[in-house]
């Protein structure tokens, strides 16, 4: 992890944990993954530094509030931004009723497995607010996600003590090459969709 980031973490503590974890969990990236945040965190308690059940229950809160904060923008609004949203974004009011009916046949593990794919898990709590699936079903859920995902990370990161590192590499790696996957798949996506546009504007220039 960045030097300044260690700093950060080490200096302020908790506050620090939990403030990394929340603004992960409502979209807004961290300069490392949340999975290293977690590792270092465990770390820390490893060595005495902070205390293993504080660290546990700041992550599992963090989680817990970021991706229900998030939840609830969407289950509230999530009708308007659907209905103000590009048309080029490709989600459909007629594919979100079908996919609310699917989930309603369901059990309540959808959301948690959704919760447990990596990259993935801030989509599952937008599509669950866009479904309006009911609260009660998603905080439960969500919180044995959150006890699963960051407290897991958190006792592995005690576990592992000062290998925590070498493991924390690997994500590292693994991390960079995914994000140059989806930002090549992103570039791609969309510059079709500005080659699809410009070539409709000139059609109806010809008319």
């Amino acid at each position: 992890m960045p030097p300044e980031l260690v700093g950060y973490i080490s200096h302020y503590g908790y506050l620090a944990i939990f403030s990394l974890v929340f603004l992960q969990e409502i979209g807004i990236p961290n300069p490392v993954p949340n999975e290293l945040i977690l590792l270092f965190s465990g770390y820390l308690a490893s060595i005495g530094t902070l205390d293993f059940t504080l660290i546990f229950l700041t992550v599992v809160a963090a989680d817990f509030l970021g991706t229900t904060l998030l939840f609830f923008v969407f289950y509230f609004f999530g009708k308007v931004i659907l209905e103000k949203k590009p048309r080029w974004i490709p989600i459909h009011k007629e594919h979100i009723e079908r996919l609310s009916n699917f989930i309603s046949k369901k059990d309540w593990w959808g959301i948690y497995l959704g919760r447990l794919i990596p990259y993935l898990r801030g989509y599952a709590s937008v599509a669950a607010g866009f479904l309006q699936l009911k609260p009660k079903i998603f905080l439960t859920m969500v919180l044995l996600s959150a006890i699963t995902w960051s407290g897991g990370y958190v006792i592995a990161g005690k576990t592992m003590g000062p290998y925590w590192q070498t493991v924390a590499d690997q994500i590292g790696g693994m991390s960079r090459l995914i994000y140059i996957i989806l930002g090549a798949l992103f570039v791609f996506y969309f510059g079709r969709q500005l080659l699809k546009w410009r070539k409709t504007h000139k059609d109806k220039e010809l008319i």
